[in-house]
């Protein structure tokens, strides 16, 4: 582990927790969107329902349902995504009352904040996080609206098209809309990471635990939950459609 400047008021525990930390987002990310068979997550077993939606939107006759549910999934994205916001205000606050929170983490039995600089940097790590899922709730709000749009654009069931300009059809409305959950579910994900991140304002060990918590519990209902055991036992995952290998 690389030596830190004495003055720089970080060791070289902090700088494994940190990287402790961003690996361990990495590769909850990355199990989440590449495991498959008996061990994939909810949420790749939700894109493809979000494929058998899509599916049915061609043969219905009357589409209001379907956007409703476009509106509700676009509607939810857009709290967080304002949500967002307002937490990376109350963070670029924390900014300014550095030398206050710095006495009260110094009191803590593993308190390690040492001076301005230290906590300057950790508050930049935290409002780059939200940041982070502001960006991803902003562009899957983008996305699910011209989910909106391809769903006003399907043809009238009836209408004398060739049957592979039809599956074109569905293809488009799923792809958009996994996409846009796939987005949604990246936002969300920073929002738990940076509850884990808040560890870090205490000390680096506390990073360790909060992060080692938050995984644990964002894989159990992933992988471990009751309802992702249910939907296996319907057979889920006897097989994998064509949009089911989109990252998560």
């Amino acid at each position: 582990m690389p030596n830190l400047p004495a003055n720089s008021g970080f060791s070289s525990l902090d700088l494994a927790a940190l990287l402790y930390f961003l690996a361990a987002w990495t590769a909850y990310g990355i199990s989440v969107s590449r495991l498959s068979g008996t061990r994939i997550s909810l949420s790749r077993i939700m894109d493809r329902h979000r494929g058998n939606w899509a599916r049915q939107v061609i043969v219905r006759d009357n589409r209001v349902v379907d956007t409703q549910i476009n509106a509700s999934l676009q509607n939810g994205t857009a709290f967080f995504a304002s949500t967002s916001l307002i937490a990376l205000g109350s963070v670029l606050t924390l900014s300014r009352s550095g030398d206050e929170v710095i006495n009260m983490f110094a009191m803590l039995p593993f308190g390690t904040v040492a001076n301005r600089l230290t906590w300057e940097v950790k508050v930049a790590g935290l409002a780059f996080v939200f940041t982070y899922a502001f960006f991803k709730f902003a562009w899957a709000y983008r996305l699910f609206n011209y989910s909106a749009i391809l769903l006003g654009a399907v043809p009238p069931r009836g209408t004398d098209l060739p049957e592979s300009e039809m599956l074109r059809t569905v293809s488009r409305i799923a792809a958009m809309n996994v996409s846009a959950g796939s987005h949604f579910a990246r936002g969300q994900r920073a929002f738990f990471f940076a509850l884990a991140y808040l560890g870090w304002f205490v000390g680096p060990l506390i990073l360790f635990g909060s992060t080692t918590f938050v995984v644990c519990v964002m894989w159990h209902r992933q992988f471990g939950s009751r309802i992702r055991r249910e939907l296996l036992a319907l057979g889920e995952c006897a097989h994998e459609g064509p949009l089911d290998g989109r990252k998560r």
